[in-house]
């Protein structure tokens, strides 16, 4: 048995399915025959198009159609003779084997597009490696992993699982996966939880312990792998798998209820989302809002920015789909372990304190006021309230706000009609603004307290990193003193409080944070019916009975213990 972290529950039962990087060295011998490389070199290429053209049509019809360019233009490379020529050249006249011949003119293209100064050159110096790796494989004869062409049900087993390996997962064939990396807000978890299938990460060895096809159980209730069950294991999974459907069905009993808990006290549970596709899921299971629309997502898997018409289109989705219930927005925030290739950013040594987030959207203006144009142009299709991501300081909110208010006016000067009902808010995810929320809460709307972030800043501990992931402590007094102080603060000046962190979800932080206040708990959509279910037997007053004694505590062990105690 493999241990690792619960991710996203369930239990999965399938074969491995490796999405593993392939050992793609090869030995640069001359060639016997030129004409069978060329061969060779030109069935590669033919079944990488193939393959490429199954993944386009089924991004396409998965995530969209601006997702789906990216391999439109992989395609091309494909087809270019600028490209394909001299490899067959390089067969014919200086009898390269088809590996050495791909390899060597890929490898001088791509040096002379990165070079270049134009960035759709530059650009295409990845469309080449991307392509050619593939080709690659093929000659070699072995197996280039694509998410997107499984059709077969299995347990994706991987180092990581990167936005993009994600958004090609097929639901109808992959049941859970397995990573040796990340923790629960790690951005593999939070889509598993969004796709509603079992996983198990941090494990540090699955991708050593697995071989593709190996039978495996994914248990993303108790955070365990299981290779090569025994029958006897597999009849107690399946039991398992059956008693935890039995137990979503009795959720589900409570999708229309209000959130409200045994002394008549009600919160409202909101969901958070990457994709308009998300909000199916957000409604199926109860969600009242929707606390956090990661907005990045848009941005991602693309050679470019997205137009201000891709994101109107989104945004509108999203805004019709939930009526007249509340969607929080969270402004473009990417930097952190969220890159975009084609922005050409330079490394930084800290990126998760770095140029991200507000940071970017200040300095980018062209780039925040294309969304912002977008997001009030959408205004008037539903309950759309505004957050700004990673504010450190009371200008930084002035500044955005200043920005938004001039592109409202911008568009009524145009005639577009914008909503007059926007509440703008922050996220409260650095340690500075939990600290000096009293002054905020004068001027926002609204504050959405960003736990994941807010925990790996006050205990210095990335969360991304194992070594230190004793420290990511959620229920640590440090923590839940910051939370308090956001939440009163606010209050004072009839203001109301979210929390779109994982933290919103937990079963444990559910009682502490129904206690200190907290008026919105946004979460994955799958957590929702299980949080209804649990604030519905706690009693809201009796948990404020405890705030001060679970703010004096010393050690997040013994607020652990406490709550347990409690509330069992």
């Amino acid at each position: 048995m493999i241990q690792g972290i619960a991710a996203s529950n369930g239990i999965a039962i399938a074969k491995a399915y490796m999405l593993t990087a392939p050992d793609l060295s090869f030995s640069k011998n001359n060639a016997e025959n030129p004409n069978l490389e060329v061969e060779r070199l030109e069935k590669a290429l033919e079944v990488s198009k193939q393959e490429l053209e199954k993944i386009k049509a089924h991004t396409k019809k998965e995530i969209g159609d601006e997702h789906a360019e990216i391999f439109s233009a992989h395609l091309l490379v494909l087809s270019d003779p600028e490209l394909i020529n001299p490899m067959k050249e390089k067969i014919n006249t200086e009898n390269a084997t088809a590996e050495a011949a791909l390899d060597e003119t890929a490898n001088m293209f791509i040096e002379m597009f990165k070079n270049m100064d134009n960035e759709y050159m530059r650009e295409r110096a990845a469309d080449i490696h991307d392509v050619t790796k593939r080709v690659l494989a093929h000659l070699l004869g072995v197996t280039f992993p694509d998410p997107a062409l499984i059709d077969e049900e299995v347990i994706v087993i991987a180092n990581d699982l990167t936005p993009s390996d994600t958004a090609q997962l097929n639901r109808q064939f992959v049941k859970g996966f397995a990573t040796d990396i990340g923790g629960r807000t790690s951005h593999s978890a939070i889509m598993a939880r969004s796709l509603e299938i079992p996983a198990v990460v941090g494990t540090k060895q699955v991708t050593k312990d697995i071989q593709k096809d190996d039978m495996i159980i994914v248990d993303g209730i108790e955070g365990n792998v299981i290779v090569k069950p025994s029958d006897e294991q597999l009849a107690a999974y399946k039991e398992k798998q059956e008693a935890f459907a039995k137990q979503k069905e009795e959720w589900a009993k409570l999708k229309d209820e209000p959130t409200i808990a045994s002394d008549g006290e009600q919160v409202e549970l909101g969901a958070n989302i990457g994709t308009p596709q998300d909000v199916e899921g957000v409604l199926d299971n109860g969600g009242e809002a929707i606390g956090l629309y990661r907005t990045e997502f848009l941005y991602m898997g693309k050679n470019e920015l997205p137009t201000e018409e891709e994101q109107y289109d989104a945004y509108k989705s999203v805004l019709e789909q939930m009526g007249k219930k509340p969607v929080v927005v969270r402004t473009l925030d990417i930097g952190g372990d969220k890159e975009l290739n084609y922005l050409d950013l330079p490394e930084e040594l800290n990126p998760f304190l770095g140029f991200r987030a507000i940071r970017f959207c200040l300095e980018n203006t062209d780039v925040f006021r294309t969304q912002l144009r977008a997001l009030l142009r959408a205004s008037v299709h539903g309950n759309l309230k505004i957050m700004f991501p990673m504010i450190a300081t009371l200008e930084e909110f002035r500044q955005a706000k200043a920005i938004l208010l001039d592109e409202k006016d911008n568009l009524k000067q145009e005639g577009v009609k914008v909503s007059d009902q926007i509440e703008v808010g922050i996220m409260v995810e650095i340690p500075s603004t939990a600290v000096t929320a009293k002054q905020f809460a004068k001027e926002v709307d609204f504050f959405s307290i960003g736990t994941n972030d807010l925990i790996q800043y006050t205990m210095a501990a990335d969360r991304m990193n194992e070594r230190v992931s004793y420290l990511y402590q959620p229920y640590h007094p440090a923590i839940l003193n910051l939370v308090s102080n956001v939440i009163e603060a606010a209050h004072a000046e009839n203001k109301w409080v979210g929390m779109c962190g994982e933290m919103a979800g937990d079963p444990i932080a559910i009682p502490i944070l129904l206690g200190l206040g907290l008026d919105e708990f946004s979460m994955s959509a799958t957590s929702i019916l299980p949080a209804r279910t649990q604030i519905r037997e706690l009693s809201k007053e009796k948990m404020a009975s405890y705030k001060d004694k679970l703010l004096s505590m010393a050690t997040a062990e013994e607020v652990m213990e406490f709550v347990k105690e409690k509330t069992e």
